[in-house]
């Protein structure tokens, strides 16, 4: 048996997926254990217990590997990116003492612990934690993940399909390398068949800049969206107007530098197989029909939807 965090999420349900395909028993630790199962019953769900180390010790106990997909994007309701690192070495120490014999964690391309953006910073201080417990490990880190499920670029799309204009911070000419979702479980999945203690940048086999990238999706959707370009700050003052009409949080000021500093990049041979503007061609008609809200998903019932 896997354990798998987040499975009726978004990267977890893919590694959910892909476990269950090849024969495996899967147990998620979840923290909406009455979310809509999509497995239907073929995976047991119990639910977070951070704060209780038997209760969490038990919920581990049988599994082979875990597939840690738990993280915070962004602080809220007293759970900070300290408190997000905390909380999972406990999940790991819970491991440990649970007999799981290895864990396959998702982190971040470019994590450092010396970064001086904070969410960078965290997952690259848990990446050293993780290693430091001595339980062997591997480290996924995605670039910047999309799928039908996604958050950023679905939300792009939503806002080109209903805003006179959009709001490009700067230039336009940084880079951005997203991987598909199932490549990363594919990923994750495989090397949780191993043995040995590892570190996997995924990324797509494509890179735009960020106005290509938003071209490609403003043409896919149909949009005659003005794109214009603003001084950073700027365009992200804008994008606190928006989260007061959709009571979200469309994007952070960590997520703004790291895209202005071409970390949504690898340096490393990409590892995904499937190229965004293949999989955009293919869904393109439902890209952008509805926000998917991060606070919704995360804190259900706290969100309200744009339509």
């Amino acid at each position: 048996m896997d354990i798998v965090t987040g499975a009726f999420s978004f990267t977890g349900k893919y590694v959910a997926r892909r476990l269950l395909a090849r024969g495996r028993r899967v147990r998620t630790i979840t923290g909406h254990p009455d979310r809509p199962d999509p497995f239907g019953g073929r995976v047991e769900a119990v639910p977070y217990a951070f704060d209780d180390p038997a209760l969490l010790t038990e919920s581990l106990k049988g599994g082979e590997t875990l597939y840690n997909t738990y993280w915070v994007r962004f602080p809220r309701d007293g759970v900070t990116f300290e408190r997000a690192v905390e909380n999972t070495l406990a999940l790991v120490r819970a491991a440990r003492e649970a007999g799981v014999r290895r864990v396959v964690h998702i982190s971040i391309a470019n994590a450092d612990a010396d970064s001086p953006i904070p969410y960078y910073r965290w997952k690259g201080i848990l990446e050293r934690e993780i290693t430091a417990s001595g339980l062997p490990h591997a480290f996924i880190r995605p670039t910047v993940i999309f799928g039908e499920e996604d958050i950023i670029f679905n939300n792009i799309a939503w806002l080109l399909r209903r805003f006179p204009f959009f709001a490009v911070p700067g230039p336009g000419n940084c880079r951005i390398q997203p991987v598909y979702v199932d490549d990363v479980a594919k990923l994750a999945v495989d090397a949780g068949q191993g043995d040995e203690n590892l570190a996997l940048d995924a990324a797509g086999p494509e890179t735009f800049t960020f106005d290509g990238l938003v071209g490609l999706l403003a043409r896919t959707v149909g949009s005659r969206t003005r794109i214009v370009h603003l001084e950073p700050r700027t365009a992200l003052s804008l994008t606190r107007v928006i989260n007061r009409i959709v009571d979200d949080v469309l994007l952070t000021d960590d997520e703004l530098t790291a895209l202005l500093g071409n970390l949504l990049v690898s340096g490393a041979p990409p590892l995904g197989c499937t190229r965004f503007s293949d999989w955009l061609a293919r869904n393109g008609d439902r890209v952008g029909r509805e926000y998917h809200s991060e606070i919704g998903r995360h804190y259900p019932g706290m969100d309200r939807r744009g339509s």
